[in-house]
C-alpha cells in the first residue's frame, strides 16, 4: 500500500484536529465529507493511520517512567509480548544497543508504579534486568508531531475548528481536571478510536446517550488525555527512530526544549532522573542523518552533552496500539481502565 498526497493531507488535518467533523474538514481541504470519511475508513482498515487518546503522563499529575529491559535472547519475543499486555506500558520498542527493550510506562503515581507495575515485570519469564528513569517534565510530546503537507492557511483554519481535546495538554498553565469514576470507562473507547462518538460509547456501555454526551465533553476538556492521529512510520517519510540521552545544565532545560521544538523531527523531549537528565526522540529519514542531527543539536544547544544515542529496531506497541513489524497497526489496543468495561466490550 502507498499513501497518496490526499491521504497525507487528511492525516495532517487529523493531527491538528483529531475529532473534527468530516464536513468541517471537507470545507478546509476542499473535499466532500463522504469522500474524506471513506478515505479514512480505508486508512484505518489498512492500519496505515489511526486516532487515539492516551493518558498524558504529565509529571505534575501522574508518573511517567522510562524503563530499559534486558532479557534472555531466545525469550525476547515472549518478553516483548508479555510487557505489551500491561495497560500501564503504553509503548514498547526493541533497541539496538545497551538494552533489549525500552518501555514507556504511565501510572497514577509513583507508588502505583512501584507496587503494581514493577512486581508484574519481575514475574515475566526471561526478563533478567530493568533500569528506570523517571520523567520530571515533558517538553514535547508525539501529539505535536506533524507531516506538514498542508498550507499554513489550511493549518490555521483547522486549528480554529479544533475542540478542547486539541489543546496542548502539557502546557505549563494546563490543569488536569480529575474525572469521576463513572467517566473513566469512556477512556478505553477513545484509546481505540480517538473519534469515537457519544452515541457509539453509549450503545456499548448501555448508558443514556445524553448522559454519555455530557461525560464525554468533560473527558475531552479534562486535559487528562493526549489525543493524536498516528501514521504507520513507514508511510511518514521518517522510518528511523533515534533516542538520545543527554545532560543539560540545570536551569537550561526550557531553553534547550525551545530550540528542539524548531526541529520538525522531534517526537518527544523530557527532563529525567538518572545518569542523564534529558532525553529526546526523533524520527529521521536515514541512519546517515544521525550524525547530522547530533551536530544540529549541539549547534542549537551549546551546553548539551550527548551521552548516548539509541536506534530503535522495531516498535511493538505505540501509545497503547499493537503494531506489525512493518509499523502498521494490528487493530489490537491495550487501553487503560479496560477493566471497567462490561464483559464482551
Amino acid at each position: 500500500m502507498e499513501l497518496s498526497e490526499e491521504d497525507l493531507r487528511l492525516v495532517n488535518a487529523l493531527q491538528i484536529s483529531p475529532r473534527i467533523s468530516w464536513s468541517d474538514a471537507g470545507e478546509v481541504l476542499g473535499v466532500h465529507a463522504t469522500t474524506l470519511a471513506s478515505r479514512w475508513d480505508r486508512l484505518r482498515a489498512a492500519g496505515a493511520a489511526w486516532t487515539t487518546a492516551h493518558l498524558m503522563g504529565d509529571p505534575k499529575d501522574m508518573c511517567l517512567a522510562m524503563v530499559d529491559i534486558d532479557c534472555e535472547m531466545h525469550l525476547r519475543p515472549d518478553v516483548t509480548y508479555a510487557v505489551a499486555q500491561l495497560p500501564e506500558v503504553i509503548t514498547v520498542e526493541e533497541a539496538a544497543s545497551n538494552r533489549d527493550l525500552t518501555l514507556t510506562v504511565i501510572t497514577q503515581d509513583l507508588e502505583k508504579f512501584s507496587t503494581q507495575v514493577l512486581p508484574k515485570l519481575k514475574e515475566i519469564r526471561g526478563l533478567t534486568k530493568y533500569h528506570t528513569a523517571l520523567c520530571t517534565r515533558i517538553h514535547t510530546s508525539g501529539y505535536a508531531w506533524r507531516l506538514n503537507v498542508l498550507t499554513k492557511a489550511e493549518q490555521q483554519a483547522l486549528r480554529a475548528l479544533a475542540g478542547p481535546e486539541s489543546a496542548n495538554p502539557s502546557a505549563h498553565d494546563a490543569m488536569v481536571i480529575p474525572l469521576p469514576e463513572s467517566h473513566l470507562a469512556i477512556i478505553p473507547f477513545l484509546a481505540r478510536d480517538g473519534r469515537a462518538t457519544a452515541a457509539e460509547i453509549a450503545r456499548a456501555l448501555g448508558r443514556n446517550p445524553a448522559t454519555v454526551q455530557r461525560q464525554l465533553g468533560r473527558v475531552l476538556s479534562s486535559r487528562m488525555l493526549s489525543f493524536r492521529c498516528e501514521i504507520a512510520q513507514q508511510f511518514s517519510g521518517f522510518p528511523i527512530t533515534v533516542q538520545w540521552f543527554a545532560n543539560v545544565p540545570a536551569g537550561e532545560h526550557e531553553a534547550a526544549a525551545t530550540e528542539l521544538r524548531a526541529i520538525r523531527n522531534i517526537r518527544f523531549s523530557a527532563s529525567t532522573t538518572g545518569s542523564t537528565n534529558f532525553t529526546m526522540i526523533m524520527w529521521l529519514r536515514s541512519l546517515a542523518d544521525v550524525m547530522e542531527m547530533e551536530l544540529t543539536i549541539q549547534q542549537r544547544i551549546p551546553g548539551i552533552q550527548l551521552v548516548e544515542s539509541v536506534v530503535m529496531l522495531n516498535t511493538a506497541k505505540r501509545v497503547g496500539w499493537m503494531l506489525n513489524p512493518d509499523s502498521t497497526a494490528t487493530g489490537v489496543v491495550v487501553p487503560p481502565y479496560g477493566e471497567l468495561l462490561p464483559a464482551g466490550v
